[in-house]
């Protein structure tokens, strides 16, 4: 009998030799390639991170911006209101008298006098005192004083509450009419008494940009606090993530390392386990097979057929177990494709299929030699494809074809088996199909391609292209 894997198995020294020295360029320094690349990766990380800072400080600078502006805005309105209280009941309610309720122009005059000098300024523009029925008693827009209008909800709870309120001046209002030039106004209004106790409406109109302004200053004093805080913060954290990204780079990098020993110490474990099988079990039973083949040789001679039949079927049994033990080596026996070729590690999987009795056919036209990476994908894509098809298509031919062109390697596996329904992905994984989609992100992590053709009844077409 002749074991195709013999010749590998007896490699195991130099295989052994072989992972020594890839082992050894593991360990080497970082080559400047790699090492550039590091770099570039950890720089795009820290471009993302500082990206992610930039965009959070005008998030916030916005934030505080509105914020600020608001407060001040707040802050414009209750000093405006402040200072009507005070103008209202320091300087005006003083000057009111009971002859302002009969239109006295000696009166208005005087009260005129003392608004102009003490409480008119560059900030209140315009002053109106109303009685409770709406009349307009004085403004120093002489043309108001004397007019008729509808006092609004707020006016009268004011007079009548005592209540202070500030709001924004309707322009489209027919008293505000002569107000209309100033632009936008913030309206307060508050009670005043005359000295026989009538109460009046005091209303002032504020310039609306000084509380604007005011809320614009607010924010340029908040503003090189809070940013420049969150600038800095910035500034000291890019630092540190440039270093927390190049120690996660480097643990990645060993992590892959120590995968990629830890995957070279199971080949080398498996190629171990398949020797001693190859070495041991299945040459013993080799040797058995032989024994017991020449003992039915001779049994037949001396006339016992039946002992001999016996004998020649337990015979037959050992070499099915051969063959199953063939078969178990060829699955778990990882080719060193520095010490083999990768077409004879693919005949000697189609072996299998040939054993269970398909019709196979291999063509494999390479132009060049695989890379080792190349050719590990495509041996674990046959590996693949093959138990798939033996375990689950029932097929009765197989054929394997592996071809070069473009700057790719092109593998397909087709089978006229029962086929599958590929979008049919539950069911599809409970047949089996599983190592295919876990193959898939292989191939894909390796920049290739895999695509499954089939359909009931129709067999399937496995297809891997992987980039050389």
């Amino acid at each position: 009998m002749t074991f195709g894997l013999r010749p590998l198995l007896r490699a195991r020294p130099g295989t052994l030799a072989a992972m020594s020295r890839r082992h050894a360029a593991v360990d080497e320094p970082m080559n400047p390639r790699a090492s550039f690349a590091d770099r570039r990766v950890v720089a795009i990380q820290i471009g993302q991170f500082a990206l992610v800072g930039a965009i959070a400080l005008v998030i916030v600078g916005l934030a505080t911006s509105l914020a600020s502006r608001r407060v001040g805005e707040r802050e414009a309105i209750t000093d405006a209101r402040s200072s009507a209280v005070i103008k209202a009941q320091g300087l005006v309610q003083p000057a009111i008298t009971d002859g302002i309720l009969a239109g006295s122009k000696a009166e208005i005059a005087r009260l005129d006098g003392v608004i102009r000098r003490d409480v008119l300024d560059g900030s209140l523009v315009r002053v109106k005192i109303w009685n409770r029925a709406g009349n307009i008693l004085y403004s120093d827009e002489p043309l108001l004083t004397g007019e008729h209008y509808q006092l609004g909800a707020g006016e009268l709870r004011s007079i009548d509450s005592g209540v202070i309120e500030a709001e924004v001046s309707d322009l489209a209002k027919p008293e505000n009419r002569y107000e209309v030039s100033y632009g936008k106004l913030l309206e307060v209004y508050l009670p005043i008494h005359t000295p026989s106790q009538t109460p009046l409406l005091f209303e002032a109109y504020y310039r609306y940009s000084l509380v604007a302004q005011s809320g614009s200053r607010l924010w340029h004093s908040f503003a090189p606090i809070s940013l420049g805080a969150l600038v800095m913060l910035e500034l000291v954290q890019i630092p540190i993530a440039w270093s927390l990204a190049r120690r996660l780079r480097m643990r990645l990098r060993e992590r892959e390392l120590l995968l990629h020993r830890a995957l070279e110490a199971s080949d080398v474990e498996r190629r171990q386990i398949a020797s001693d099988l190859h070495d041991g079990a299945v040459q013993d039973l080799a040797g058995v097979a032989y024994a017991l083949s020449a003992a039915a040789r001779r049994e037949s001679a001396h006339g016992s057929e039946a002992d001999s039949f016996i004998i020649e079927k337990s015979a037959e049994s050992i070499r099915g177990s051969i063959r199953a033990l063939r078969s178990l080596i060829a699955d778990i026996y990882p080719p060193d494709f520095d010490e083999v070729s990768f077409d004879s590690a693919i005949t000697d999987l189609m072996a299998r299929a040939s054993d269970r009795g398909l019709h196979t056919e291999l063509d494999i036209q390479l132009a060049d030699p695989l890379a080792d990476s190349a050719a590990r994908l495509l041996y674990r894509t046959t590996q693949e494809g093959l138990r798939n098809t033996l375990d689950h298509a029932e097929a009765s031919s197989l054929t394997v074809s592996v071809k070069q062109g473009n700057g790719i390697a092109i593998l397909e596996i087709v089978d006229d088996g029962r086929g599958f329904d590929p979008k049919d992905t539950p069911k599809s994984r409970a047949q089996g199909h599983f190592g295919l989609v876990a193959l898939r992100g292989l191939v894909t992590d390796a920049g290739g391609r895999l695509d499954v053709r089939s359909a009931p009844k129709a067999g399937t077409t496995l297809r891997v292209e992987v980039p050389l």
